[in-house]
């Protein structure tokens, strides 16, 4: 999957309306975090040396960190590793098995009800877009994975 010509145009349009400019690497980053669809900045660098060997993990920290405030990525806690990256649009909800690791990604519309009491009750609202929830997957359970 290759970040599209229009999210291409989108980010040099959102960095030059906040006086920065498009630079080779947050080109490189943006299209590593969409061709990978989940990934750690470790993941990150390592598809961005692939053709650019002189990028380092500090520019791809940096990097990230911009994209997420620019809203082109976002990033959830699995598990107990690094944070894992994906584009803005890639929004589900993982389901993380504490005994096997497996993760299975579910539409976020499951949450639509506790977002509803969450709002009513709290006036909290949700943003079930990109979200983690720990337990215990169906083969564990069944001991299918042992």
């Amino acid at each position: 999957m290759e970040t599209t010509r229009k999210e291409r145009a989108a980010l040099k349009s959102t960095l030059h309306e906040r006086g920065m400019r498009m630079t080779p690497q947050r080109q490189l980053v943006l299209d590593a975090v969409v061709a990978l669809e989940h990934s750690t900045p470790e993941q990150v660098c390592k598809h961005v040396q692939k053709t650019t060997p002189t990028v380092n993990i500090t520019t791809i920290y940096r990097t990230l960190d911009l994209l997420e405030q620019l809203g082109l990525v976002r990033h959830a806690h699995i598990g107990h590793g690094a944070p894992t990256y994906s584009a803005r649009d890639h929004e589900h909800v993982h389901l993380v098995c504490h005994q096997c690791s497996e993760v299975e990604e579910v539409p976020c519309e499951l949450l639509d009800d506790l977002a509803g009491t969450l709002r009513d009750q709290y006036g909290f609202k949700l943003d079930a877009s990109h979200v983690a929830l720990s337990g215990t997957c169906r083969n564990c359970i069944n001991g299918e994975n042992q």
